[in-house]
């Protein structure tokens, strides 16, 4: 089981590991029981992970003098809500959780970004943990202490910074997701290439057909790769005051695509789509080679993502959405752009009729 340690400011009771392996719970629940100060854990899951693996993770924790309760939301992004939020404290409520009670994010992003949420506001901040259930939770969400729901203006605008006690990557998750959930988190794997190690690009595009088969060691080796650059980046800019937000390459019009699409385009699909959109822009601007836009674009599709944005969807509506993005800086949509590959800088100098031109041009 390999183990990277994310550390904080110097702050030990901010720092914490991410544990990763195949078929771990039962270390989990080991790892777990060392939290004396915890009396109760309660998992927080979906109804579709809760179905698929909910019983197994009781089962297999139970037996390690822990004690565990587990309650479920409907699954989905829809769901990503105040509403299912205060359901949930009400259901936290009911089962008497109180300050020595842990919660535990059993699933995807939605559930470790809700989880998270209701961690750091229930009873002014219960501890938690991440078992990330879904590849793009493993590499991304459930690193770095980002929390949030979602409001109708758009995606994450009620958040918190807030990291967890740790987190747990076991692999077996990912035998059991579907090639559209698998994708979604190759789109994040490819963004930590393209921004910031060229060698993890070169890796994916070697091996395209063993990763596409989910080859258990390789998986181990790119999933450990990749949650070392979040990591890395999380440790020298937690809250995103100014390099953090180099993870942000390509979720910039991303966002505002799935918002738009009322979430039928998901959170990998609309990255996807918005790296080719962040690169089509550096190319237009004169920063990058075409060489590289087109390699970028290449990748994508062999990895069977989206690379145009659907003709259906409104310029002017997603123009809207991208004024309303939460790190927009007065009227300037800073985008995050690139050099060349694994060199992106911050822009936010680029005009409205440039925006709403490359948008255009990208339509399928």
């Amino acid at each position: 089981m390999n183990q990277i340690k994310v550390q904080l400011d110097s702050r030990t009771s901010a720092s914490y590991k991410i544990h990763i392996g195949l078929d771990i719970i039962d270390r989990i629940g080991v790892l777990l029981n060392k939290g004396n100060w915890i009396n109760r854990h309660i998992i927080i899951t979906d109804s579709r992970v809760n179905t698929l693996h909910g019983e197994r993770v009781v089962d297999t924790l139970r037996p390690m003098d822990l004690k565990i309760d587990l309650i479920d939301f409907p699954a989905g992004e829809a769901s990503k809500n105040i509403q299912t939020s205060l359901r949930l404290v009400e259901n936290l409520m009911a089962l008497g959780a109180d300050r020595h009670t842990a919660l535990i994010a059993l699933g995807g992003g939605v559930t470790g970004d809700m989880t998270g949420f209701i961690a750091s506001i229930f009873m002014r901040g219960l501890p938690f943990f991440q078992i990330p259930t879904t590849l793009m939770a493993q590499v991304d969400s459930s690193i770095g202490g980002k929390t949030g729901i979602d409001i109708p203006a758009g995606k994450n605008l009620l958040g918190t910074f807030y990291q967890p006690q740790a987190v747990f990557i076991d692999l077996s998750f990912l035998q059991t997701l579907p090639d559209l959930e698998f994708n979604n988190g190759l789109a994040e794997i490819l963004k930590h290439g393209i921004i910031e190690d060229p060698q993890l690009l070169t890796s994916l595009e070697e091996e395209i057909q063993a990763v596409k088969k989910r080859e258990p060691k390789l998986l181990e080796k790119i999933i450990t790769k990749s949650c070392r650059i979040k990591k890395r980046i999380v440790e020298m800019d937690e809250k995103e005051g100014g390099l953090r937000r180099i993870l942000n390459f390509g979720h910039t019009l991303g966002h505002a695509l799935e918002a738009e699409s009322g979430y039928t385009i998901s959170h990998g699909q609309a990255v996807a789509i918005g790296m080719v959109y962040a690169a089509t822009l550096s190319e237009k601007l004169n920063y990058l080679s075409s060489m590289d836009r087109e390699r970028i674009e290449s990748l994508i599709k062999a990895f069977e993502l989206p690379h145009r944005i659907p003709r259906d969807l409104d310029t002017k509506a997603l123009m809207s959405r991208l004024t309303k993005d939460k790190k927009k800086e007065g009227a300037l949509i800073p985008f995050i752009l690139l050099k060349k590959i694994g060199l992106p800088f911050i822009n936010g100098e680029i005009s409205d009729t440039i925006i709403r031109e490359t948008i255009e041009a990208l339509k399928a």
